[in-house]
């Protein structure tokens, strides 16, 4: 381990290095097809991990560990064992740890999704050894102390529950997930303030939790801007104490079921609604995968992608005698299942017009009533979407991680690209009208008495 008076001495170094300017300026993209955003996989004293050794002076080392909402055994754990990451460890101090990262320039976070747990670091690639081993101490040495559970961790916790329960587009989007999914992917990202999440927390049931998270065979450690032999030695070595489990907990999920139905919460500071449909897994989960959604999500669009212009999309067009309400579509990718969803937002009268516009157009897209060129528009701009996710440094490394947890497949932009431009106008229709037909998951939030129902605009629930 190096004392602080080394890491002060690299710091100084790693400021003084030089850089030559047109490596930093170079653009990147036209690479893709020469196979240099591919990802090297491997194994390493029993862990997975992946690189790819994109130019540049800088590194971004993840671990991506199957903790997320979606597989903590007691409400708020997620976010919890979040909370505590880069705190104290039998090793350095929280005051320590954050010295040491800022005299090497460096950069530590973490965050959860619906699946997964995910620590970060971002550093000058010389420094790799030293980030490799304390992402390694987080995930074995950290102290679980009473004292910090109480006076911060529940304190930023209950902060956020009252955000959540203050904005109607969050609670809508957590409601469409669990109309769709019930429990796994239909747990909330961040529980409301209802949830007693405090009689399910204690230090020591987040250090067991932590246990069964940070097991070899859950999570995979990978970087951006790193060679595979230099990540596979540290790795190996400074991974080499992490544990295999936990007695109390165990990381399970069923395989994911879309179920659909339809929730009305009345709040006063908005009017949100949500139509949910069942969308495509991610490209790293295989044969569930299904390009067509994707171009889909495009087809039907809403916002915008250009500035002060309403768009070409379906829904840009059918929205525009309803100014006082925004219409956009995402789709929503996990390991095996998905979320296709159009949100409506604004104005109750005019979110329940558009709302009717919006199953209207699905509707004639599932009957062919759709010109070809509006479908090649959507084509390129999926796969640009694609392509641009893929490129973006936290999407493509929780994507890669994912894949490696759930069947060693990383994401491999090149393959995404060329599994969108196989999509025909015929899937693309096809894919409308197998939405139309199977359970809509439908939130409300807002007021309830001008909203309407699933069954008052056309869907099945």
């Amino acid at each position: 381990m190096a004392s602080p008076a080394s890491l002060g001495s690299r710091a100084l170094r790693a400021s003084r290095r030089q850089f030559p300017v047109p490596n930093l300026q170079r653009r990147s993209l036209a690479a893709a097809a020469s196979g240099s955003f591919g990802y090297e996989t491997g194994e390493a004293n029993g862990v997975k991990f992946a690189s790819r050794d994109l130019p540049g002076p800088t590194t971004t080392l993840t671990v991506v560990a199957k903790a997320g909402t979606r597989y903590q055994p007691l409400p708020g754990l997620s976010d919890a064992l979040e909370k505590f990451a880069f705190k104290s460890t039998s090793k350095r101090s929280t005051l320590r740890i954050t010295r040491e990262t800022e005299l090497l320039g460096g950069e530590t976070s973490a965050y959860h999704s619906r699946e997964n747990l995910v620590l970060r670091a971002k550093f000058l690639r010389d420094d790799l050894p030293y980030f490799t081993e304390l992402l390694g101490e987080v995930m074995t040495k950290t102290r679980y102390t009473t004292h910090e559970l109480d006076e911060e961790v529940t304190y930023v916790m209950k902060l956020a529950q009252k955000g959540l329960l203050a904005s109607p587009a969050s609670l809508a989007l957590n409601s469409v997930h669990g109309v769709a999914f019930h429990r796994g992917l239909g747990e909330p990202l961040y529980a409301t303030s209802s949830t007693p999440f405090t009689k399910y927390l204690d230090a020591e049931t987040i250090w067991e939790f932590s246990g069964a998270a940070y097991a070899k065979n859950n999570f995979a450690v990978v970087a951006n801007g790193a060679s595979h032999s230099e990540l596979s030695k540290w790795v190996n070595e400074f991974f080499a104490d992490v544990g295999t489990g936990s007695q109390k907990f165990k990381i399970e999920s069923q395989a994911t079921k879309y179920f659909g139905g339809e929730e009305r919460i009345a709040h006063d500071s908005g009017n949100v609604m949500i139509l949910g449909f069942p969308g495509s897994s991610s490209f790293t989960s295989g044969s569930s995968y299904k390009p067509e959604i994707a171009v889909l999500a495009a087809l039907l669009g809403g916002e915008s992608s250009i500035k002060w212009s309403p768009g070409f999309s379906l829904l840009s067009k059918a929205a525009k005698d309803f100014p006082f309400a925004q219409v956009s579509t995402q789709h929503a990718a996990y390991s095996d299942a998905g979320l296709l969803y159009v949100t409506i937002a604004g104005n109750a009268q005019h979110v329940a017009k558009a709302s009717k516009e919006v199953v209207d157009t699905l509707k004639k897209v599932a009957s062919g009533d759709v010109a070809e060129e509006d479908i090649k528009k959507a084509t390129a701009l999926a796969k640009f979407r694609a392509l641009e996710a893929g490129q973006q440094t936290q999407a493509g490394l929780e994507a890669t991680g994912t894949g490696l947890l759930a069947g060693g497949k990383p994401f491999q932009i090149d393959e995404v690209g060329a599994a969108i431009d196989k999509v025909t106008s015929e899937k693309v229709k096809a894919a409308a009208k197998g939405l139309l037909e199977s359970k809509a998951s439908v939130s409300t939030v807002g007021d309830l008495f001008a909203l309407p129902f699933a069954s008052d605009i056309g869907l099945t629930v």
